[in-house]
């Protein structure tokens, strides 16, 4: 039980999605070293460790401390089999590096927690006022929200909106940003939202979902970062994973599942020569396999006991061994040189046949 009473438990605020799926495809073994980038408050770290019969190992990252320090309550059970690190997960090498693994298993479910949404003070949600700041790390040097919103110029806050909001009304709201602002700086996230709604058609506005969903979405994805933390971590994962070890995304955005789907598929793509060349000259060989060749998504009852999970997507691969790759490329070149010689072999055996035949 917590014994402090200022701390909700873990298990009370956040619902970790996806949690057998992700787990299942990591495949936890004792004596395993595992990595979960977005530690959270330790769903999928607790299930991780569970699943090694309490012999495996652990180092979770989080860059926002009160998880952090929920997540430190949740493993407690595990001891030092557990490292706990404040930092971004696309920064995983240093803390690596500080413990001196490569690892047998890595795991990210990037996007906003329970915890950081249901916290007014945080500002992620439209649903309860409180300050516009969305930072996940509220002690870094990252700017909050409100200086985005009441700074920007126009064109970049439309580019946010449509990019990361994919709202079709991205124009018609950073002009109503930017002409609001010059009358009072915009500085709650009630006042964001309303204003959003406001600047939505009122047949947009009749549609069931908040016109300010995609604007906030929008907002904390540029002020965090998060498609570049991805793309980092996707540029450096597989050099830190052991051969046979297997790397899960889970993500809620449709820009996000479609970096970590193209990345998969290059890492498991072979031959990369131009189709009109009949034989493979460029030796390109798969770094992974695709353990899951499409998503998996979330089942109908995890959907009935958790709403939020809606659109999470689960894409996992594992790392090939270069060695035994190697070993393969070179028994197929031996294997092609045997049946070009068998070849020659019969076509001269042949033109000797009719050879005789004539003479």
């Amino acid at each position: 039980m917590n014994s402090d009473t200022s701390m909700p438990s873990p298990e009370s605020v956040h619902i970790s999605v996806l949690l057998n799926e992700a787990v299942d495809a990591l495949a936890p073994k004792a004596g395993g070293r595992y990595l979960d980038g977005t530690v959270g408050m330790g769903g999928h770290s607790f299930a991780i460790m569970e699943r090694t019969g309490g012999e495996g190992f652990l180092c979770g990252l989080d860059r926002d401390r009160q998880a952090l320090e929920l997540a430190r309550i949740r493993l407690a059970p595990f001891g030092d089999r557990v490292h706990l690190v404040h930092t971004r997960y696309s920064e995983f090498e240093a803390a690596l590096d500080g413990i001196g693994w490569a690892v047998d298993g890595a795991l990210i479910d990037i996007g906003v927690s329970s915890l950081q949404i249901d916290s007014a003070e945080r500002g992620f949600s439209f649903s309860s006022d409180g300050p516009l700041d969305m930072r996940m790390d509220r002690d870094s040097e990252e700017l909050p929200v409100s200086r985005l919103v009441n700074r920007a110029k126009l064109e970049d806050l439309k580019d946010i909106i449509e990019r990361y909001g994919e709202d079709p009304q991205a124009g018609r709201i950073a002009r109503a940003i930017v002409e609001a602002r010059v009358r009072k700086p915009i500085e709650t996230t009630g006042e964001l939202a309303a204003l959003v709604e406001r600047a939505y058609p009122a047949a947009w506005r009749a549609k069931a979902r908040n016109p300010a969903t995609r604007t906030f979405q929008a907002l904390r994805m540029a002020v965090n970062d998060e498609i570049g933390e991805l793309e980092r971590f996707l540029d450096a994962i597989l050099g830190r994973l052991k051969p046979g070890g297997r790397v899960a995304v889970i993500s809620f955005h449709s820009l996000e599942d479609r970096v970590v789907k193209h990345r998969m598929k290059a890492w498991a793509q072979g031959c990369i020569c131009p189709k009109h060349i009949p034989v493979c000259v460029c030796h390109h060989a798969p770094e992974a396999l695709l353990v899951t060749p499409k998503p998996v998504c979330p089942s109908e009852r995890e959907l009935m006991l958790n709403p939020r999970a809606g659109s999470a997507k689960l894409r996992v691969a594992e790392k090939l061994d270069p060695h035994a790759r190697q070993a393969d490329e070179d028994s197929g070149e031996e294997a092609a040189r045997l049946r070009y010689e068998a070849k020659r072999a019969a076509r001269l055996a042949r033109h000797g046949r009719e050879g005789r035949e004539r003479a």
